[in-house]
């Protein structure tokens, strides 16, 4: 059995082929990452960051307590207040969708009754995050994300 010699040409094409490839897999991991998910919670973090004490001590002033579940397609939100009875809210806004990736993120178009905000949703089973802002009758900003859980 004959074997040719190694020489520096040949271990330059296995140390560029090596390179190459972890290079490629590092730029695919990359580019799928920013295409599926933005990254962004606020516009500008440091802005956000002036007022975040402030916000949220008025918010927790509320004393509102939310829960949420997705059952028989349907996504059925409830909001109280600080003495167990429906919220008084303005204006209510949510976006239900993965926690990794924005293709399935979905606008609930709730209806109001009996204390208790439905929406019809077509979900797959998993997680799920609803990132709702609810404004409270004297304008207070309420923001949550609730994790919710499909079973399959």
């Amino acid at each position: 059995m004959s074997s040719k010699p190694l020489t520096g040409r040949k271990v330059f094409a296995i140390l560029f082929a090596a390179f190459a490839v972890i290079i490629g897999v590092n730029v695919f991991m990359a580019f799928s990452a920013i295409r599926t998910f933005p990254g962004l919670e606020v516009g500008n973090s440091y802005v956000a960051s002036q007022t975040f004490d402030a916000d949220r001590a008025a918010q927790d002033a509320l004393g509102w307590d939310v829960s949420a579940i997705i059952e028989a397609n349907e996504l059925v939100l409830t909001i109280l207040d600080d003495l167990g009875a429906p919220a008084g809210i303005a204006e209510l806004q949510a976006i239900l969708g993965r926690a990794t990736n924005i293709r399935d993120d979905m606008n609930p178009e709730f209806t109001y009754e009996n204390g208790v905000y439905r929406a019809p949703v077509d979900v797959a089973p998993g997680n799920w995050n609803l990132r709702l802002v609810a404004t409270a009758e004297d304008g207070t900003k309420f923001q949550r994300r609730i994790v919710l859980y499909v079973g399959g």
